[in-house]
């Protein structure tokens, strides 16, 4: 009987453990929301967009970014990424009166991370064909998580700063020039340690980032790096921390605990009270 209660408290305490660990492992939480459709949601971000990389306007997963172009004009964001995170990428493109525009477009919108490497969508539609008629065009990219690190021959997506850029292609040379209005938005869901790896990258692939020399001189100096004013509201995550650390503790305790219970089950009652000590 005492075996029994010995198994029920061990395999208690290996339930409550796993409650606890459980959901910060299994939950996918949306640390950030930025959808383009719902003003609520989201805070303002900047009003213009840059026309090429090193112009890119610099927005936070949970704004909203606007910008009004021309059409065939190149547009350009850029927004920071942290380990264990999942972007999603939402566009909404507001076309030209459609009495003015000769005929369809293609629109697309293409991500690009720090090293400048374009980075596929897990599953959205980062490209859409608008015919004359209509008024609105609905751009997503839902991302690749991000890992800590990655081997150099693969094109994992890293953390640091991603680009956004939109454009539109295959349309009469007539539309050229017409404006249009831009909103886009970055929503971002943690992973956790299903996507975790055993390294870390020394700084995070943002632009501007150098050596340790120069962040040196800068905190030096007084000024921020160019690593901590790409950062995200709460900054850069160490990445070496992640939920395996505690689904690994809980394992180990609960093969603790059914080690001393299939002790307690085979060890036998010992030496018979009616057997003489010396047989």
């Amino acid at each position: 009987m005492r075996t029994v209660r010995t198994l029920a408290t061990a395999a208690l305490a290996g339930a409550a453990l796993l409650g606890l660990v459980a959901p910060a492992a299994l939950a996918d939480s949306p640390s950030a929301s930025a959808d383009p459709n719902d003003d609520t949601a989201s805070t303002a971000g900047p009003t213009e967009a840059g026309t090429t990389f090193r112009t890119a306007a610099r927005f936070l997963p949970g704004q909203q970014a606007t910008a009004q172009a021309a059409t065939g004009d190149y547009l350009y964001w850029v927004f920071p990424a942290d380990t264990g995170q999942r972007p999603t990428v939402n566009a909404t493109v507001t076309l030209p009166d459609a009495a003015l525009r000769h005929g369809s477009a293609t629109w697309r919108i293409d991500v690009y991370d720090g090293l400048r490497r374009r980075q596929p969508c897990m599953y959205g539609t980062q490209s859409r064909a608008a015919a004359k008629e209509t008024a609105t065009v609905q751009l997503t990219c839902v991302l690749r998580p991000v890992r800590a690190s990655a081997d150099g021959w693969s094109n994992d997506p890293l953390p640091g700063s991603y680009y956004v850029r939109l454009t539109a292609g295959a349309l009469p040379d007539e539309d050229l020039g017409q404006p249009f209005t831009a909103r886009l938005g970055v929503s971002t869901v943690d992973k956790g340690g299903a996507y975790a790896t055993d390294g870390s990258l020394a700084a995070p692939l943002v632009p501007g980032a150098t050596t340790a020399d120069q962040a040196e001189a800068d905190e030096e100096a007084g000024r921020p790096s160019a690593v901590e004013a790409a950062a995200p509201e709460d900054g850069w995550s160490s990445g070496w921390w992640s939920d395996r650390w505690l689904w690994t503790a809980a394992g180990g305790i609960l093969a603790a605990l059914a080690g001393i219970g299939g002790y307690k089950l085979t060890r036998g009652a010992g030496r018979p009270s009616r057997v003489p000590p010396a047989a």
